[in-house]
């Protein structure tokens, strides 16, 4: 693994060259390297030192290079108009340095120091390249948020490093019973995956991001959180089974609340920041259930919307770049002016409703299954989720490529080779995994 995080250290001079796609094409090389040493196992793999890998965190690592290379791709605008692109290009190898060797971590405090380490670089993404002024109350929330919950986390690891002895994820054997330990152990995932009530952070930020910070975020940060509880609710099983039912039952009733107010939005990065959280909840909630049924769903959900939601954002931003505005009712009738654009926006959209062929519906019937087997009451709520989740689809869609085109808009081009390419790169691999669905279930 050593040697995967050292080619990392080795791309940071290259982002002083102001090289853009030098450095995409070393992170698309390593993403195919990383492929070929795929985990066929839960046990863990190239280990050293405290770094190693098993199947969920080789996927969220091949995630975070996928993700990141296709960040620098998005982000043509920063490096043709040299604003701060070399600087832009350190904080991107900074972030994908750090959630590396979060998700390789096999030790529970390397683990927390690398989590709180990747806030800066995305932090600093937003304030440094968001488009409003509001960026910085954005990136303010987004601080607390996380910091609050996370330094009792903290004295909590201290705490069951006394009781166990060894914060290594293999031997994290004694179980916690005590509700105030559950808190403080797992309320920094919750905010962050994000759970209903401590999500508002996440809207924001992304509103406030520019598309890079934006495909981050929703590709691989919220995944730190889904991440952290996977490997935490080892030590909380006993515990887990009476008080899971809370946060299971507050994730599904939110995602009913959020949905709803996916269907009243009117800036389009807003509506698909919401539909994250809607996505979110779910597999949260069959995360907490403990089957495998809703672990696996839980990762193959994570996977589907990492890509997803990061392709959707991109062509939120094509708009943008293009008409000037994110509002819905200046992005009107976009199927007369860029039909072929237009056929992205209705895969991804699609995609975002969990239609086959993509992963997300893989993992919704996962889901669903395990939610359902664990209380059959939980039917209702899945029901108006899957419903709402079609309909605030079919709303982004229709919306913004439906209707009179606004008159005021400037000429601007239909789109050029290098969008389409980021469209693809995200959509192939969405759709095509599901054929191989079975590798994301291999684990205990």
């Amino acid at each position: 693994m050593m040697k995967f995080i050292l080619a990392l250290i080795m791309v940071l001079p290259l982002s002083f060259l102001n090289q853009f796609w030098l450095v995409q094409f070393v992170w698309m090389l390593m993403s195919f390297m990383f492929m070929v040493m795929f985990s066929f196992n839960y046990v863990y793999m190239y280990i050293s030192y405290v770094f190693g890998v098993d199947l969920i965190s080789y996927l969220m690592i091949l995630l975070s290079f996928w993700i990141c290379s296709l960040m620098i791709l998005a982000s043509q605008k920063i490096y043709y108009s040299y604003f701060y692109s070399r600087f832009f290009m350190f904080v991107v190898v900074m972030m994908m340095l750090s959630l590396i060797l979060a998700f390789s971590s096999m030790n529970l405090f390397v683990f927390y120091v690398f989590f709180e380490v990747s806030l800066i670089p995305t932090l600093m993404l937003i304030v440094g390249w968001g488009y409003q002024p509001e960026r910085l109350q954005a990136g303010i929330y987004m601080l607390f948020y996380t910091v609050f919950a996370s330094l009792p986390m903290m004295i909590s690891i201290f705490y069951y490093y006394m009781v166990n002895g060894s914060l290594d994820f293999y031997f994290l054997n004694a179980e916690l019973n005590e509700g105030l330990l559950y808190f403080c152990m797992n309320m920094v995932f919750y905010i962050k995956i994000p759970l209903f009530f401590v999500h508002l952070w996440l809207p924001k930020a992304h509103v406030e991001a520019p598309v890079s910070g934006s495909m981050i975020l929703a590709g691989v940060m919220l995944k730190l959180g889904g991440y952290g509880l996977m490997r935490m609710m080892v030590v909380f099983v006993t515990l887990g089974m009476t008080i899971n039912y809370v946060f299971i039952g507050l994730s599904l009733i939110g995602g009913v609340m959020i949905s709803l107010i996916c269907l009243r939005q009117s800036d389009i990065k807003s509506l698909i920041a919401y539909s994250s959280v809607v996505h979110m909840g779910v597999a949260v909630g069959g995360l907490l259930t403990l089957n495998y049924w809703g672990m696996s769903g839980a990762l193959m959900m994570m996977i589907a919307h990492g890509l997803c939601s990061s392709g959707l954002f991109c062509l939120a931003n094509l708009s943008y770049e293009r008409v000037g505005s994110r509002s819905l009712y200046l992005n009107k009738g976009a199927i007369n002016i860029i039909p072929s654009l237009s056929l992205w926006w209705f895969l991804l959209c699609s995609s975002n409703m969990a239609a086959p062929p993509s992963l997300n519906l893989a993992g919704e019937v996962m889901l669903i299954n395990s939610l359902l087997s664990y209380e059959n009451l939980n039917m209702g709520i899945l029901m108006l989720v899957s419903f709402f989740g079609a309909a605030y689809s079919l709303y982004l869609y229709s919306f913004s490529q439906h209707g009179k085109v606004y008159t005021g808009l400037y000429p601007f081009t239909t789109g050029n080779f290098r969008e389409y390419l980021l469209l693809i790169l995200h959509w192939l691999p969405l759709n095509i995994l599901i054929m191989k669905g079975e590798l994301l279930c291999l684990w205990l």
